[in-house]
């Protein structure tokens, strides 16, 4: 069968490179169950990059301590040979040096391996859309170092009432509704209405987008 003009929808073909045979178990049955298509799976860095070369899926999920090459290295190679395949990075730390290397070597997303596989089936589904995810845990470290966000313009005010801009900062560090709850001493379902109204405010998808725009324009 013909490969498909590049411009057509992409249907989400993804291969996985994971050393941890649990953890690619998993996650791939999360993207499965997500509705992408994992079509290759590799326990390290060379294998990894010969499935890519080999398979040119729309997207990698990509490890970053791989044996072999790391995930670093291997997220170079993907770009320079194959910019239409979105790469995911799942990082096991929110380090900066890791977090901004993978930033460098072109990664269109990024997840911190302790988190749910929900959060890696929105990194793949945002990354084939185009737009860059950051798992709440890195956000911060990727926007300090190079995001350059916009100091809100004190004239202007922020749309964010004291207590919505103590919920995004938590967020923006990765911290859950059930923790902010408690740090806040506020109900669960109170926590999730200043989260409803803070999407609406800063016009955010969820949470994560709600903390990179309010990390981006200063507001945190």
């Amino acid at each position: 069968m013909p490969d498909r003009p590049h411009h057509q929808a992409r249907k989400g073909r993804v291969v996985i490179v994971e050393d941890h045979s649990l953890t690619r178990a998993g996650l791939r049955l999360a993207l499965e169950e997500a509705g992408f298509e994992v079509i290759g799976e590799a326990d390290d860095g060379l294998r990894g990059w010969e499935s890519v070369d080999r398979l040119k899926p729309d997207a990698a999920v990509v490890d970053v301590g791989l044996p072999g090459i790391d995930g670093i290295e291997l997220t170079r190679r993907i770009r320079a040979a194959h910019p239409q395949t979105r790469v995911v990075i799942l990082t096991m730390h929110d380090l900066d040096n890791e977090v901004l290397a993978a930033l460098a070597a072109g990664a269109d997303a990024y997840c911190v391996k302790s988190g749910t596989p929900t959060a890696v089936i929105a990194a793949v589904r945002a990354a084939l859309e185009g737009a860059a995810y950051f798992d709440p845990a890195v956000a911060h470290i990727v926007l300090r170092h190079v995001g350059n966000p916009r100091v809100a313009n004190p004239a202007e005010g922020s749309p964010l009432t004291e207590r919505e801009t103590e919920i995004l900062r938590l967020i923006a560090d990765g911290v859950g509704n059930v923790e902010i709850g408690h740090r806040l001493s506020l109900g669960l379902g109170t926590v999730k209405g200043h989260i409803r109204d803070i999407l609406g405010k800063l016009s955010a998808a969820d949470r994560t987008q709600a903390a990179v725009v309010a990390l981006r324009r200063g507001l945190i």
